[in-house]
């Protein structure tokens, strides 16, 4: 049996889901399981523009709510960001929030490294 990954927060990373709503904190975080145990989300999706790094996608009441986190950096998963998207715009990813991801992807790899 393969042993699951253990979770590593960035940043505000994990306040921010705790501030979702409850239906969507455990929706994600079924999600962030999966994911441990080396299974693919059904609500995920891999975030353009990365490699490694996936987001797992919830709608509830009319929001839309993302969690960003990365595999492929050492023994952990890394979430990088949890956010609700209130973008008019279109699917696209706001590009504050991904400019904040990159930074973030790049702390875990720090971290990863033992570096930070």
């Amino acid at each position: 049996m393969k042993k699951s990954k253990k979770i590593r927060w960035v940043g505000s990373s994990r306040e921010n889901l705790k501030e979702f709503p409850d239906v969507v904190q455990d929706r994600i975080g079924y999600g962030l399981y999966e994911a441990q145990l080396g299974i693919f989300p059904y609500s995920a999706k891999p975030l353009k523009g990365f490699s490694g790094v996936f987001e797992i996608v919830c709608d509830f009441d009319k929001n839309t709510y993302r969690t960003v986190y990365a595999t492929k950096i050492g023994e952990f998963i890394y979430v990088l960001h949890a956010f609700q998207k209130k973008s008019n715009t279109g699917i696209k990813t706001p590009k504050h929030e991904i400019d904040l991801i990159k930074t973030r992807l790049q702390t875990a790899k720090l971290i990863a490294t033992g570096e930070l």
